[in-house]
């Protein structure tokens, strides 16, 4: 009898010391599957969009794009890019120096979308068009591309690499809001962009939002043209 406590005791201890193993493996490499999963995404989405990068405007966009100045073309291409962009598509690139994110973000911020890279909110314009882009990403899974985000600081550089330009922000403000709180993609008068991820860690209570103000605007590819 005190023999099958002593190895009913045993087992318990050695699945106590498993779970919290795989504990610790999730709160260190954001869960290794996932993370491997996203990884693995990310390199389709980097093969994707050098593809999208060099396939031409369609014929009728590009009579279009030579009739209008240069300050113009990157919001016309912005919404012919948007028009043709399903969920799930590569859009551009993100990259913010100070917390070393460098990922391909895609269009929509469903499940699945998620799971590939940070993700555009499709209610909201995409660079290059006036008012509040909005991009979400995951903070502890799928690579976690925006688990440091809370580390932003104002002044720091966020960039945008698109197919038709390069849009450089710089951070403004950092807020914790609710769930609900839609108006942080709502217009304020110039192009901003927000990035927003669940908090705090591990949690979905509330929501994390950086706040960057457009600075500069560089039109390539097809908004450079002409």
């Amino acid at each position: 009898m005190r023999r099958a406590i002593r190895t009913f005791s045993t087992v318990l201890i050695v699945a106590g010391v498993l779970l919290l193993a795989d504990a610790g493996l999730t709160l260190l490499w954001q869960e290794p599957l996932s993370a491997l999963y996203g990884h693995v995404q990310q390199g389709k989405l980097e093969h994707k969009l050098a593809e999208i990068e060099r396939a031409p405007l369609a014929a009728v966009d590009q009579r279009a794009l030579a009739r209008l100045d240069q300050g113009r073309r990157p919001a016309f291409v912005a919404r012919a890019f948007g028009r043709r962009s399903k969920p799930g598509d590569p859009l551009g690139k993100i990259e913010i120096p100070s917390i070393g994110v460098s990922d391909v973000f895609v269009q929509g911020t469903g499940t699945s979308d998620l799971r590939k890279g940070p993700g555009h909110y499709p209610a909201t314009p995409l660079p290059g068009q006036h008012g509040t882009v909005g991009i979400a990403g995951h903070r502890t899974t799928y690579g976690a591309p925006f688990h440091d985000i809370d580390k932003l600081t104002p002044g720091d550089r966020i960039e945008l690499s698109m197919p038709y330009g390069r849009f450089t922000y710089r951070v403004e403000r950092t807020r914790i809001v609710p769930p609900t709180a839609t108006w942080v993609t709502d217009s304020v008068g110039y192009d901003r962009l927000i990035l927003s991820a669940c908090h705090p860690l591990y949690s979905a209570a509330q929501r994390i939002v950086v706040f960057a103000k457009l600075e500069r605007t560089q039109p390539r590819g097809p908004a450079s043209a002409g």
